[in-house]
């Protein structure tokens, strides 16, 4: 049977409480439809990029499913009924992946810098080094243009 990995987002005013009935539901789906769910995360309620269906937040949870795709479209079916899902995404895996995924892994300070180095991200003094001036000091005030003489400013 093919591997799917399917994440769905459900709007924040519903509890922690009704997203565990909801995976439940989605989950009996699959199964009825002769597939298993190997994996169910739930990776709480995160802030959106934008607004979708005006919220702001949701609650993510994500599923690695090995099931017929008609398994798989008659869940996708269900949600699009549901007006608590606000978004969700299937995509067909080669293989799907052991252990907790990359939004529950917990890293380290040092590990997300993989230069070694810190502090130099380029922020508001250009990424030099403690904030150090440019080399050769500061550029000259740019001049206004009420500060350029007539002949000139043609």
């Amino acid at each position: 049977m093919p591997l799917y990995e399917h994440v769905y987002l459900a709007r924040q005013d519903v509890t922690a409480q009704q997203v565990e009935t909801m995976t439940e539901q989605l989950k009996s789906v699959i199964e009825a439809g002769g597939g298993k769910v190997e994996k169910v995360e739930y990776w709480g309620v995160k802030s959106l990029a934008y607004r979708i269906k005006k919220n702001r937040k949701a609650h993510f949870s994500l599923f690695n499913i090995d099931a017929p795709a008609a398994a798989v479209a008659e869940m996708e079916r269900q949600m699009r009924i549901n007006e608590d899902i606000i978004r969700f995404i299937t995509i067909r895996m080669d293989e799907l992946e052991e252990g907790p995924s990359a939004m529950l892994q917990k890293r380290d300070r040092d590990d997300r810098d993989d230069r070694g180095e810190r502090g130099f991200g380029g922020g508001r003094f250009g990424g030099r080094p403690g904030g150090a001036p440019r080399p050769g000091g500061d550029r000259p005030p740019r001049p206004r243009r009420d500060d350029v003489p007539a002949e000139e400013a043609v």
